[in-house]
């Protein structure tokens, strides 16, 4: 088991591919934090988990709050040790015109996606730094290498964590620990369910001609948390089907 001994957190894992990245690492060997502000799909990823023989915990916590996040983070210490893994996956994609964007609708957006990722790398780079070894995998979007129609805030802030990642990389590059990301493309999640989307038209217009699945990240997410990736950091593993071809 490529995680074995490891204590991950994975935020957003109430549903979709936080779900399955949890699930995955537990399976992999490490002890999960999983943490949501959906307690209910929380204390479901966890169950399920526990149920196929695998250690987690559920926190319910917004990852956009600081305060929120020491406490997932004491409650994950206190129950499995210092945290090493950290997947920032919480996440919310909204589809508005650009012209009907709010400022309200912006800060939120921002305040999670991109605020709510440094605030948990925060709360957990100190440790890992003193212990000269660590993993931080954020998960991005494809829809930053190739824009989405009336997504300008989602894909900016998206955007704005592909920069964060690839700054920290270079920054802490000596230190043990690494910044990874992982763009998905077109997942099967409650999320994509939810768009106002064709997906089995749009699935077709992929190279692979289908729509992915949640464990197909959560599989990339195991590479760049395991020790076989110590020497990979700033990079993007983008799981697309073939979608997009560039580096961003």
């Amino acid at each position: 088991m490529q995680l074995e001994g490891k204590v991950a957190v994975v935020t957003g894992a109430g549903s979709g591919i936080g779900r399955a990245i949890a699930q995955r690492f537990a399976r992999e060997g490490a002890q999960v934090g999983a943490w949501d502000l959906n307690g209910e799909g929380v204390a479901q990823t966890v169950e399920a988990i526990t149920q196929a023989g695998g250690t987690a915990i559920a926190c319910t916590a917004n990852c956009a709050d600081a305060t929120e996040i020491a406490a997932a983070a004491k409650a994950t210490r206190d129950a499995f040790g210092e945290i090493q893994i950290l997947v920032n996956n919480a996440g919310i994609a909204p589809f508005v015109p650009y012209a009907q964007i709010t400022d309200a609708q912006w800060d939120q957006i921002m305040d999670i996606n991109l605020k709510g990722p440094h605030l948990c790398i925060r709360e957990m780079l100190p440790a890992m730094l003193e212990a000269g070894w660590g993993r931080v995998v954020n998960i991005t979007s494809s829809s930053v290498q190739s824009g989405s129609f009336a997504q300008v805030h989602y894909v900016t802030s998206k955007g704005g964590v592909l920069g964060m990642t690839k700054a920290l990389a270079l920054e802490f590059a000596a230190s043990g620990v690494t910044f990874n990301m992982v763009p998905p493309g077109f997942v099967d999640t409650p999320a994509l369910r939810a768009a106002p989307v064709d997906i089995d038209t749009f699935s077709q217009t992929l190279p692979m001609k289908r729509v992915g699945q949640p464990d197909e990240i959560a599989a990339a997410c195991v590479f760049l948390a395991s020790e076989g990736a110590s020497y990979v950091t700033g990079q993007t593993i983008s799981v697309n089907g073939g979608r997009y071809m560039g580096s961003a």
